[in-house]
């Protein structure tokens, strides 16, 4: 299996100063792979191979050689399956067709270089840069067609030449393999998520079980770009081996992360296709801002490190967005996440792995179904309470009943509480007047609003509360603050039990 990235020196959409490609050997660089050696690495799926057939100052060439061992991979009892002895196990196209395996050569291959980071030359990593892939023989189950449309709505000039099944016997026809060469001034890490995510696509194939895993690995791949493609139904479905429970979790993480459209000049998590818009404020050419969901997440844990938390109870965590995070700081000693749901909290022990955790681990981190409006004695205890963007899928008659519950009993040191602001909902252009971001939202309140509940809440509890922004804010002349409000309020010395 073989393919090309190719590059050539020149301004990417922008000025010099801002990351021309001056030499195109810089590619070296980006990809992390001096041009002067070539490098073997050992892989499951075989061993991949990484030269430079051309490396000048104007035109610099990678390559990524896979060579697979049919017959290994059969033996392999993590590769053959049921039918490993069948006729065609062994006679297949897998040692040349480009599949779900060079997708695995490229992700592990090129690591670093999808990650976006190059410490030497950041600015040109963060730059557009003139490419041209090629992909000599590509399986592609719904023809030439279905190239250009998977490639050309992420800024390719597709060209898929179909391979015929007998150049001496034209009448044959057309074979489903294709000769793909992809043109254009693209972002090398995006190029390369791409690949991985669209190659196996293609092939509408995978060499390997997919498991839950498989939809984290889609959605990191595809930040940025999945969540609007024409064809992200499609892409789902054959990246997760059209299995409907990966593609019911993937669609419903991609679409309800906040549940609505983005506004035209902001970073929202709603859409999280518009990820490569810069923050408010940034000056920077071609950076990808994160996302409005991964802004509050981190806003969060920012606001639970200043109070000293080191246990922390998420309540509503839906399917772990926070848990996650928090997780992943070794300061947090123990966490309890609650949902109403069941399903969500099968979705959250599956992105946490807990199936596959330590007896320590499953430990610090455990997982709970219970309601915020009904006492619950096994979320006290807890240095700090959050609930992000939970209170407005509460019926307001019941708001009285979460008071109780989270401050009156539960009564942790620090609660931490996001919300929607809902005069910035003037900045989406697609949201009725009046709507809600999310079909499930009982109401969005102002940021008067917010104060005055948590004002009212913090004074009958002995909690004092402090308000913060999350999110780019609106400078205009309505001054409509940022999509995210957050109230953290921390409980008084002098309050009584």
């Amino acid at each position: 299996m073989l393919v090309t990235l190719t590059t050539t020196a020149g301004a990417p959409a922008g000025s010099v100063e801002h990351g021309a490609l001056l030499d195109a050997t810089d590619l070296g660089y980006l990809l992390h792979k001096h041009p002067a050696r070539a490098q073997s690495f050992d892989l499951p799926v075989g061993t991949a191979h990484v030269f430079y057939p051309e490396a000048d100052t104007a035109r610099c060439t990678v390559a990524l050689l896979l060579e697979v061992d049919p017959v290994g991979i059969v033996r392999n009892k993590r590769f053959g399956g049921r039918d490993a002895f069948s006729l065609a196990q062994y006679v297949n196209d897998r040692p040349y067709a480009a599949s779900s395996m060079l997708a695995v050569a490229l992700g592990a291959v090129f690591r670093t270089a999808m990650t976006g980071r190059c410490d030497s030359r950041q600015v040109l990593a963060d730059s557009s840069i003139p490419l041209e892939i090629h992909v000599p023989a590509l399986p592609c189950r719904g023809g030439a067609g279905l190239a250009e449309r998977l490639f050309g709505p992420l800024g390719w000039t597709v060209d898929a030449t179909p391979e015929p099944l007998d150049p001496t016997v034209p009448e044959w026809g057309d074979s489903r393999y294709v000769d793909l060469r992809l043109t254009g001034t693209v972002r090398l890490a995006d190029a390369l998520h791409h690949l991985y995510v669209l190659l196996p696509v293609l092939d509408d194939a995978k060499h390997y079980w997919v498991t839950g895993d498989e939809v984290d690995k889609l959605l990191r791949a595809g930040e940025g770009w999945l969540a609007e493609h024409p064809e992200r139904d499609q892409i789902m479905h054959r990246y997760l081996a059209h299995q409907r429970r990966y593609v019911e979790d993937a669609t419903d993480r991609l679409v309800t992360l906040d549940g609505g459209p983005l506004p035209a000049d902001a970073e929202s998590e709603d859409a999280p296709a518009e990820g490569d818009v810069p923050a408010a404020g940034s000056d920077a050419v071609g950076t990808r801002a994160p996302t409005l969901a991964r802004q509050r997440a981190e806003a969060v844990v920012a606001a639970l490190h200043e109070v000293g938390a080191r246990s922390v109870v998420d309540l509503g965590c839906g399917e772990g967005a926070l848990l996650r995070l928090l997780v992943a700081d070794r300061r947090f000693t123990r966490l309890l996440g609650t949902d109403v749901a069941a399903r969500e909290l099968e979705r959250a022990a599956t992105r946490l792995r807990l199936e596959d955790a330590s007896d320590a681990e499953r430990e610090r981190v455990q997982l709970v179904q219970s309601s915020l409006t009904y006492r619950d004695e096994r979320i006290a205890g807890f240095d700090a309470a959050v609930l992000m963007e939970v209170i407005e899928h509460v019926d307001p008659p019941r708001l009285g009943a979460l008071e109780r519950v989270v401050f009156a009993e539960a009564r942790p040191g620090t609660v931490v509480v996001t919300t929607p602001n809902v005069e910035y909902n003037a900045l989406y252009p697609t949201l009725e007047e009046h709507g809600h971001r999310h079909t499930d939202h009982r109401f969005e309140w102002t940021r008067a609003e917010l104060q005055a509940w948590a004002g009212g809440v913090a004074h009958r509890h002995g909690y004092a509360v402090t308000f913060r922004d999350v999110g780019p804010e609106d400078v205009g002349p309505r001054g409509l603050g940022s999509p995210t409000q957050m109230a953290l309020f921390t409980r008084s010395t002098e309050a009584g039990a």
